[in-house]
């Protein structure tokens, strides 16, 4: 999966690869045409169970199109609240680390 793409045109993506319609795809994940449609243009966010059904629909792992969606968020958040993102990353991601090994000690 190419994690560059946004969730939307990840799932834009996977839908026309089958050559299915916008419809077709809504009617099996028992959502409307119009909530896929801002979906896949990036103005709707998933649920974490809408996340689930496609991901089963598309036969694609639910860790990478989660992943996908959850980096969106962060991306976003990160790019437009300030002007140096990625050093934010870099320091997030040593926090990341020592959260985990913080809480695994506390078990």
């Amino acid at each position: 999966m190419n994690f560059q793409n946004t969730f939307g045109e990840t799932v834009k993506k996977l839908r026309e690869d089958k050559d299915l319609t916008l419809n077709e795809v809504a009617k099996q994940l028992k959502i409307g045409t119009s909530m896929l449609g801002k979906i896949e243009k990036d103005s709707r966010k998933p649920t974490k169970e809408l996340i689930t059904k496609i991901s089963k629909f598309f036969d694609v792992p639910e860790k990478d199109l989660t992943i996908t969606f959850l980096s969106d968020a962060v991306a976003t958040h990160i790019l437009y609240e300030n002007d140096f993102a990625t050093e934010v990353l870099k320091v997030a991601e040593k926090k990341v680390k020592y959260l985990k090994t913080k809480k695994a000690s506390l078990k």
